[in-house]
């Protein structure tokens, strides 16, 4: 029997400091995410990053926490569920760092009976920071516990219709026709990585969004594309919170943005956009901002999935 593993980022089990710490420690010391020397990279994450950035990285999470828990587990297991229900086979979720980890991901699936087991990373673009390290990790678990199932992998879906459309139909959802401007934010990369893959994950964004931008009528001035969440110099440009302090001056004042990305809500939307992001347009002379959640449970993303997966 075939079974499905979801799998998604990340995120600190509680808002506990040594929690935050552990998290952040995980997710930067991987050589795919921060891709410099393995000295330079443990010095900079373990004597720079996690003792002097884990406080604010708390109180970032403790303003989008719910009672339930963090919103990426809340929105994954949303997705989880409801596709539990459009397809034959099992489904569990796990996080590429911390937990639900991909170990108990796989072995719950194999005491369901499952002998192959379809990975499904819901990372729309193809990136080293994300799919590859996603696809390494499955497999590094299987053979350290010597799990005895086949592995699938189902990987970057950006330019899938079924995808397109369900993006395109949210956007809709959220968003009349009287704005000035939509703007699509993805997660930013060094442009180092960026080079290392073809096609390239600026091009894979770029074409995304003009498919999307099609499907909505835009002209292609009322769009474009920009790149948030750095970590340094040297990371693929326009930056998002450098476009949002432009925008205004060239008269768009009345926005969108939605983050595709990211197809459950996290961090990255909820606090470095909605908020952080909110705060800069408006501080810029913006008048209206418009926040457009990730895809979530949304029934024609479910089962573009569904689809995708069975097909």
């Amino acid at each position: 029997m075939k079974g499905v593993l979801l799998i998604n980022l990340g995120t600190p089990d509680n808002l506990e400091l040594i929690s935050v710490k552990k998290y952040l420690k995980e997710f930067l010391s991987d050589g795919y995410v921060v891709d410099i020397p393995t000295i330079i990279r443990k010095i900079l994450v373990n004597l720079i990053i996690v003792p002097f950035r884990s406080r604010k990285t708390q109180e970032a999470y403790k303003s989008i926490w719910t009672k339930k828990g963090s919103p990426l587990i809340i929105n994954t297991n949303l997705i989880k569920e409801k596709l539990d229900q459009k397809i034959e086979y099992p489904v569990e979720m796990a996080m590429r760092y911390q937990n639900p980890s991909i170990e108990r991901g796989l072995i719950s699936l194999i005491e369901k009976g499952c002998k192959e087991i379809i990975v499904l990373p819901l990372y729309p673009h193809y990136a080293e920071a994300t799919s590859l390290t996603t696809k390494l990790k499955v497999e590094e678990v299987r053979d350290v516990l010597d799990l005895d199932i086949k592995l699938s992998f189902l990987n970057e879906f950006y330019k899938e219709a079924g995808y397109i459309d369900s993006l395109s139909k949210q956007i809709r959802t959220y968003v009349t026709n009287d704005i000035d401007f939509l703007l699509f934010s993805y997660h930013g990369i060094p442009k180092r990585q960026n080079i290392r893959t073809n096609p390239t994950y600026e091009d894979q964004v770029k074409l995304a969004s003009k498919l999307c931008a099609e499907k909505l009528n835009l002209k292609d001035d009322q769009w474009g594309v920009a790149f948030q969440s750095r970590l340094g110099p040297g990371w693929l440009q326009p930056f998002t919170d450098k476009m949002l302090e432009n925008l205004p001056k060239i008269g768009k004042r009345k926005i969108a943005v939605v983050c595709p990305s990211f197809v459950a809500d996290n961090l990255e939307t909820l606090e470095e956009i909605n908020i952080e992001a909110r705060e800069t347009f408006i501080e810029s002379g913006g008048h209206e901002f418009i926040f457009i959640p990730c895809l979530n449970n949304d029934d024609k993303w479910i089962d573009f999935l569904a689809d995708y997966i069975s097909n």
